[in-house]
C-alpha cells in the first residue's frame, strides 16, 4: 500500500513563484516506479467536468491514470517518467477552467461550506424576487385579459418588475455565470452557458421593452428558472456534502494523536502519518488501533466490528495481524507498524467506494452525454433563429433577439429533467411512509433492473446481537454468573448480563486478558470465559458453530453457554418471495465457514461464501457484472461498503456503520428485511411511469421547438409552454401515489 500522504505541505515548501502553489512535494512514488498524485479540483459540477478532464489528462504522455471524484472532487493522476511533471499536470487541468490544488479535506470542508452558504443566499434572494415579481406580473396578466390596465400602470408595472429582476439575476446567477467564464475563457462550454444566456437575455430584452414601452416583458420567467436551478444545485451539494462527511468520519479516526514507544522506552505523542514502518506504538484499552501492523507485546480482545461486521470480539497475541480501526477490549497491546496514514486498510476501503462510485446508471450516462451536445445545440438554434429573422426574415434587432430568447427558454429540458426526479419524488414519499429512505438520484431505475440479490450475513440477515439460548442460562448460581458478567466489557458478556437478573459485581474479580473473569473466594476460584481457560480438559462441543463461554467454580462443573446470532424475523419469507420472482440468490460474509453455513441453512440460501475481505466482495460483485447481472447488494457493515458501492444497486439497515448508509442507494428501518420485497415492486412500477414520462417530455420538444425556431411562440409562451410540460410529467407521476399496487 501507498505511504501516508500529508494533508498539508512540509514545513518551507516553496509555492510557484508569481504563480499557482507547487505541488510536487505530494507526489508519492509508487512500488513499480511510477508517480501518483491527488489533487483537489474546484468548479467541478457534474459529468462531463469529469469526462473532459478525466479525457484531457489521459492524451498526455505518460499518463497511466487519471481519475476524478465527483463526490470528493479528488483527482487522482498516476503517470512514469518524473516526479517533476506534477506542475505541469496541474496546470493542465488548470487550462481547463478549474481549480486544482493539492488534496486537503480540511480544506475541501471550508470551500464546500463557503459555496453552500453562498448558494443558499443566492436562493433565497431568487425566491424572494420570483414571488414578488410573479405578483405583478399576473397583475398585468389579467389586464391584459381585461384590457383595464392602461398603459401608464403597466409601464410602471414593468419598472418595478425591473428594479427587482435586474439587481436579483447580478446577485443570484454568480455560480453559474462564474462557471460559464470559466468555461469560456478555456475554450469549451457547458451546461452553465445556456443557462447564463437564458437567464440574462431574458431580462436584457425585457428592459429593452421596458425602455420603449413594450407589451410584455419576461423578467419573472428569468428569475423564476434561475430559482429552480439554485434549489437544484443546493440539493445536489447537500447530498454530496453528506457522502463526504460521512468518508471524512471514518479518516478522522486516523488523524488522532499516537503514543509511539521510543528504543530507550520513553513515549512520545506523533499523529499517524508521521510513523515509519518498524516504529512501535502503544495501545491502551479502550483506544482504537491507530495503525496496521502486528502485534509485539500484549493479549486481549479487539472489537472488528468497524472492519468486519462482526459482533465477537478477536483474539489477539504476539504476532497476531491488526488493523486500524480496530477498538482494544481487555489490555494494553503493543503494536509494530506495517502501514499508517492512507496506507492502512480502513484509508484503502474509503479509497475503493470512491473507485467503484464512478459508475452510473444508463440515465445519469444519457445525461452526461446529452450534457456534451446540448450547449452547442442550443446556441446553434438560438442563433440561427436570430441571424435567420434579422437577416433573412426582415424583423427587427429586438423581435429577432425576443425570438432568439424564446428558443432558449423553450429548449430547457424541465420536463425531460423532471421526467425522471417527479417519479422519483413520489416513489420516496411512499417508501419513506414505510420505513425506507431513498438516496440516490439513480437508485429507482437500478433497483428495477435487479436480477440477483446479494446479502450480507451479520446484521443483514441477522439481528446483528448474539444472544445467549434460553435453555443455556438455567445454571446454579445464577446471581453470582450475573455479577461476574456485569464486570466485563466484552460484548458476550455484555450480551449475558442483560438476559440475566441484575446482580451487583462481586469484590475482587479479576480479568485476565484474552481470556476470561475470574474471582476468587474461600470455597475456591470460579472462572467465567473461552474454554480453554475454564475447562481446558472439556472437548470443544461439535453441536454448537457460534461463539460460547464457559462457567465454572467450586461445586460447578464447567457449563457451556451458547450464543446465536438470530436470523431477522421474517428473512425465510423474504428469501423464499424473492426466489419466487425468479431473482438469483447469494450471500456473501466475511464471518467464519461455519456460522455462514448454518444461517445460508436454515434460510434456504445455496449460494454463499465466507471469509471474505471487502476486495473479495467487490471481485464477486465484479464477476457476477461481467457475466451480466445486475446485482442488488444488501449489507451493513463498513467492510461491506466498497461492496455496497460497486453492486448495481444497494440496500443498507438503519443501524448500519455511516459509510455503509451512505454507500447505499436506500437505507431502511426497523428489524425486518421486507423492505428488500417493496424496494423492488415500487422500483419496476416507478421504470415503467419514468418511460411515459421521457416519451412525454421529447414529444414536448418535437412540437415545441419548432414552433419556437418559426417565431411562432413568445418568451412569455415558451415559458407557460415549459411550465405545462413539466405539469403533465408530475401529473403523470402521481399516479404512483395512487397506485395501491406499487
Amino acid at each position: 500500500m501507498a505511504r501516508a500522504e500529508p494533508l498539508a505541505p512540509p514545513a518551507g515548501t516553496p509555492a510557484i513563484a508569481g504563480g499557482p502553489e507547487d505541488v510536487t512535494p505530494f507526489v508519492r512514488r509508487e512500488a513499480d516506479g511510477s508517480h501518483r498524485l491527488h489533487l483537489l479540483v474546484e468548479g467541478v459540477h457534474c459529468g462531463a467536468c469529469v469526462r473532459r478532464i478525466e479525457r484531457s489528462l489521459a492524451r498526455e504522455p505518460e499518463v497511466l491514470e487519471a481519475r476524478v471524484n465527483l463526490t470528493t472532487r479528488r483527482l487522482v493522476v498516476r503517470w512514469q517518467g518524473e516526479a517533476a511533471r506534477a506542475n505541469e499536470l496541474a496546470a493542465r487541468v488548470r487550462a481547463l477552467g478549474y481549480g486544482a490544488v493539492p488534496f486537503d479535506p480540511e480544506r475541501l470542508a471550508a470551500g464546500e461550506a463557503r459555496e453552500a452558504r453562498e448558494l443558499l443566499r443566492a436562493m433565497a434572494v431568487a425566491g424572494f424576487a420570483a414571488g414578488n415579481i410573479m405578483l405583478l406580473a399576473v397583475s398585468v396578466w389579467a389586464g391584459h385579459a381585461s384590457e383595464d390596465m392602461g398603459p401608464a400602470t403597466r409601464q410602471l408595472f414593468h419598472w418595478i418588475e425591473a428594479l427587482l429582476a435586474l439587481p436579483a439575476v447580478a446577485y443570484a446567477g454568480r455560480p453559474f455565470f462564474r462557471s460559464a467564464l470559466a468555461a469560456l475563457r478555456a475554450g469549451h462550454t457547458n451546461m452553465d452557458v445556456p443557462i447564463s444566456l437564458a437567464v440574462l437575455l431574458a431580462p436584457a430584452v425585457s428592459l429593452f421593452e421596458t425602455l420603449r414601452g413594450g407589451p410584455h416583458v419576461y423578467f419573472d420567467s428569468a428569475v423564476t428558472l434561475l430559482f429552480f436551478l439554485l434549489v437544484g444545485r443546493y440539493l445536489d451539494r447537500r447530498a454530496r456534502g453528506a457522502a463526504r462527511a460521512a468518508a471524512e468520519r471514518l479518516l478522522a479516526l486516523l488523524r488522532g494523536t499516537v503514543t509511539v514507544l521510543r528504543p530507550d522506552g520513553t513515549t512520545a505523542a506523533a499523529r499517524p502519518d508521521q510513523l515509519a514502518r518498524g516504529d512501535e506504538v502503544l495501545v491502551a484499552v479502550g483506544e482504537r488501533v491507530p495503525v496496521d501492523g502486528v502485534v509485539v507485546r500484549g493479549r486481549g480482545g479487539l472489537d472488528t466490528s468497524l472492519l468486519t461486521g462482526e459482533t465477537v470480539p478477536r483474539t489477539v497475541t504476539p504476532g497476531s495481524r491488526v488493523y486500524a480501526g480496530s477498538v482494544n477490549l481487555e489490555a494494553p497491546l503493543v503494536v509494530r507498524v506495517e502501514d499508517a496514514g492512507e496506507g492502512t486498510l480502513l484509508a484503502e476501503i474509503v479509497r475503493l467506494m470512491e473507485a467503484v462510485e464512478q459508475r452510473r446508471g444508463r440515465y445519469v450516462a444519457l445525461a452526461d452525454r446529452i450534457a456534451g451536445w446540448y450547449a452547442p445545440a442550443v446556441h446553434t438554434l438560438a442563433a440561427l433563429a436570430f441571424l435567420g429573422w434579422w437577416l433573412v426574415g426582415g424583423l427587427s434587432l429586438p423581435e429577432a433577439l425576443l425570438i432568439a430568447t424564446a428558443v432558449l427558454i423553450i429548449t430547457c429540458p424541465c420536463a425531460l429533467g423532471l421526467a425522471v426526479p417527479a417519479v422519483q419524488v413520489i416513489a420516496a414519499q411512499r417508501l419513506m411512509r414505510r420505513g425506507i429512505l431513498l438516496k440516490s438520484a439513480t437508485a429507482l431505475e437500478r433497483f428495477a433492473a435487479v436480477d440477483t440479490v446479494v446479502f450480507d450475513k451479520t446484521g443483514t440477515l441477522t439481528e446483528g446481537r448474539p444472544a445467549p439460548l434460553e435453555e443455556d442460562l438455567a445454571v446454579a448460581h445464577g446471581t453470582l454468573l450475573a455479577g461476574l458478567a456485569r464486570a466485563s466489557r466484552h460484548p458476550l458478556a455484555r450480551a449475558l448480563a442483560a438476559r440475566l437478573p441484575a446482580a451487583p459485581v462481586p469484590a475482587g474479580v479479576e480479568e485476565v486478558p484474552g481470556e476470561g473473569l475470574r474471582l476468587c473466594t474461600p470455597e475456591g476460584e470460579w472462572r467465567l470465559g473461552r474454554r480453554t481457560f475454564v475447562a481446558p480438559d472439556a472437548p470443544p462441543g461439535a453441536d454448537h458453530v457460534g461463539p460460547e463461554l464457559w462457567f465454572a467454580g467450586p461445586g460447578l462443573a464447567p457449563h457451556r453457554i451458547r450464543f446465536r446470532d438470530r436470523p431477522r424475523e421474517d428473512a425465510a419469507r423474504v428469501v423464499r418471495a424473492l426466489r419466487a420472482r425468479g431473482l438469483r440468490l447469494l450471500l456473501l460474509s466475511g464471518d467464519r465457514r461455519e456460522a455462514v453455513a448454518r444461517v445460508a441453512g436454515e434460510l434456504g440460501v445455496d449460494n454463499w461464501r465466507a471469509e471474505l475481505r471487502p476486495d473479495g466482495k467487490v471481485h464477486a460483485l465484479e464477476a457476477l457484472r461481467r457475466a451480466g447481472a445486475r446485482p442488488l447488494m444488501v449489507g451493513d457493515g463498513l467492510n461491506d461498503a466498497p461492496a455496497l458501492a460497486a453492486a448495481h444497486a444497494s440496500l443498507s439497515p438503519a443501524e448500519a456503520a455511516d459509510i455503509s448508509q451512505t454507500a447505499a442507494d436506500a437505507v431502511f428501518q426497523g428489524r425486518r428485511l421486507a423492505p428488500v420485497l417493496e424496494v423492488l415492486t415500487v422500483a419496476r412500477r416507478a421504470e415503467r411511469l419514468v418511460r411515459q414520462n421521457l416519451v412525454l417530455a421529447f414529444a414536448y420538444n418535437a412540437v415545441a421547438v419548432p414552433l419556437a425556431l418559426a417565431g411562432l411562440v413568445t418568451p412569455l409562451i415558451a415559458a407557460v409552454a415549459m411550465s405545462a410540460s413539466s405539469l403533465t410529467v408530475v401529473g403523470n407521476a402521481f399516479r404512483l401515489a395512487l397506485d395501491a399496487r406499487a
